[in-house]
């Protein structure tokens, strides 16, 4: 009798065992999902008049950095920090993109939710081609403001010449996010 009473405690264990194992399974699908749901950039209104295109930033060399300029042509705004690893992988591409896209009217803006200082040492190492803004913590509610409703980085908005937003990326860029931007926009 003892092996059959040793039987139904393992068959009982393995079962609170599946149980267990399921009710993780399930757990872990539903966090992924709302963590999809949350980080999803919220839709924009109005953007023409979107307080952005008045907004003034100091680079890195002390130059001003006038947003209206650069409206009226397609343009990649992107908000990074130095402290961001997926920011950091990502700048090279970016900075590979606007050699072979600003000929045809491509542009490309980066804004560092970062301290000057740490910005001023990133870019002594690695320089960028194209416009680089200081925004400092304000960044992060101009970037809220364009849908990054996180605040999370990197966060990337994609406008269309007639300053439309195309897309909004949270999370590192890939290749192809920037081909289907440049084919969108041509």
């Amino acid at each position: 009798m003892k092996e059959n009473q040793s039987m139904n405690n393992r068959n009982a264990d393995a079962s609170r065992r599946h149980l267990i194992w399921g009710a993780g399974a399930a757990a872990a699908v539903a966090g992924v999902g709302l963590a999809l749901w949350r980080f999803e950039p919220e839709p924009v209104a109005q953007v023409a008049s979107h307080p952005l295109w008045a907004q003034q930033f100091e680079t890195p060399t002390g130059e001003g950095l006038g947003m209206a300029q650069f409206k009226g042509k397609p343009l990649i705004l992107n908000f990074w920090a130095t402290w961001c690893p997926p920011c950091i992988e990502e700048l090279p591409m970016i900075n590979t993109f606007w050699r072979e896209n600003s000929p045809n009217g491509h542009q490309v803006v980066a804004l560092a939710i970062d301290q000057p200082s740490a910005v001023r040492r990133f870019m002594a190492r690695q320089p960028l081609a194209f416009p680089v803004g200081l925004a400092g913590l304000e960044g992060t509610s101009l970037a809220k403001s364009l849908g990054n409703a996180v605040g999370g980085l990197p966060f990337t908005v994609f406008f269309k010449a007639d300053s439309s937003i195309w897309r909004q990326k949270m999370g590192q860029l890939t290749v192809e996010d920037l081909s289907q931007w440049r084919a969108a926009v041509a």
